[in-house]
């Protein structure tokens, strides 16, 4: 149910007491939205490139009628001017990632969304990165400060995390640069080679010694390991002696 006209403060309590559900018309675009199981709030509807569109505006307890009359006016006003009032707000939730501390918060729902375990850059980042850089500008951060981190980590012996701190940057920088934040990525000239470097495999082929130690534990706890396992190692261990 909607009427149109203008409404009073009366009418607007008298409609919450009674849970008078529905959508009211103020005039101008303007709805006092009263729902069936929620708080009453303001909402502006509008046309923008021929689409019907809805904003919310705030609730009742924290706008007042006169403070939403001058909210839905202004919206309307950006419509006139050419801009989408959704539109502008959603830049003006991007202007506020002002620090490298905020891009990073903007950027971690990302990684929940498609990590296995998005904790581990969180801590990385948190640990190694922020102390250098967290509290900087995003638009202020330079390779210098790039370099003086990853330098600081490989300092500490801990060379494959520089490694996954100087991609974490990477990647941060680049989402940045996606939400138009940044026109380039302070960590973009950087490889590997200037972190931790490539990181070699630590595998191993086991000694004569070492095979039959594990031959001879495994043949001890038989119980946990089947005759099919063991009849398939023995096949190693007699190509081994060839």
């Amino acid at each position: 149910m909607s009427t149109s006209g203008n409404l009073t403060v009366k009418e607007l309590e008298s409609k919450i007491k009674k849970e008078n559900a529905g959508r009211y018309a103020d005039g101008g675009g303007l709805y006092f939205v009263v729902p069936r199981s929620s708080s009453a709030y303001w909402m502006v509807r509008y046309t923008s490139n021929k689409k019907r569109k809805e904003m919310t505006l705030g609730k009742y307890s924290d706008l007042s009628l006169k403070d939403a009359r001058f909210e839905a006016a202004s919206k309307m006003k950006q419509l006139r001017e050419g801009l989408d009032p959704l539109l502008a707000k959603k830049r003006a939730e991007q202007e506020s990632i002002k620090t490298v501390d905020d891009l990073f918060e903007d950027w971690y729902p990302t990684l929940e969304a498609r990590l296995k375990h998005p904790k581990i850059p969180k801590r990385i980042y948190t640990k190694d990165i922020a102390p250098h850089i967290g509290e900087f500008k995003i638009d202020q951060v330079t390779a210098r400060d790039i370099r003086t981190t990853v330098e600081d980590i490989k300092a500490t012996g801990r060379l494959a995390i520089a490694n996954d701190a100087l991609g974490y940057c990477k990647q941060l920088f680049n989402h940045g640069i996606k939400l138009d934040l940044l026109a380039y990525n302070p960590a973009a000239a950087f490889t590997f080679k200037d972190a931790g470097g490539v990181e070699k495999s630590r595998e191993r082929a086991l000694s004569e010694d070492e095979l039959k130690q594990f031959f001879a534990t495994a043949k001890k706890h038989n119980d946990s390991f089947s005759r099919e396992n063991y009849g398939k190692s023995t096949k190693y261990m007699v190509f081994f002696h060839l």
